[in-house]
């Protein structure tokens, strides 16, 4: 069964950091994009980041740029979230996801593999 499993949300204070932890099991994700997404209460599901099979190329949210990086570990078949500088407004649930193939994408419907999200809180 291929499984994605997220880890590491919590609450937060404001300003300060978390790391999200998205392992893989079931098959390889070595060879696919990986991105993390989040949906808040009442609101879309929307991009935070993505990274390429190698981490030859990686996106961002404007909302989260410079505050936020992706990494990943092929040999563990896990990526990550680092989160740092957090506000009230990056409170959502984070989900990773796994493209299978093409270009790095920033839309939903363009991943094949989802996790069932991991809580994030940030309090003012």
């Amino acid at each position: 069964q291929v499984q994605l499993v997220e880890s590491g949300g919590g609450l937060v204070q404001a300003g300060g950091s978390l790391r999200l932890s998205c392992a893989g099991s079931g098959r390889t994700f070595s060879g696919d994009v990986m991105g993390w997404f989040r949906q808040a209460p009442g609101k879309e599901r929307e991009f935070v980041a993505a990274i390429s099979w190698n981490g030859g190329s990686i996106y961002y949210a404007d909302s989260v740029k410079g505050r936020f990086t992706v990494s990943r570990h092929n040999a563990k078949n896990t990526v990550y979230l680092q989160m740092n500088s957090l506000k009230p407004e990056d409170t959502a649930v984070y989900y990773c996801a796994a493209q299978r193939a093409g270009t790095i994408s920033r839309r939903v419907y363009e991943y094949d593999y989802w996790g069932q999200g991991t809580q994030v809180t940030v309090s003012s």
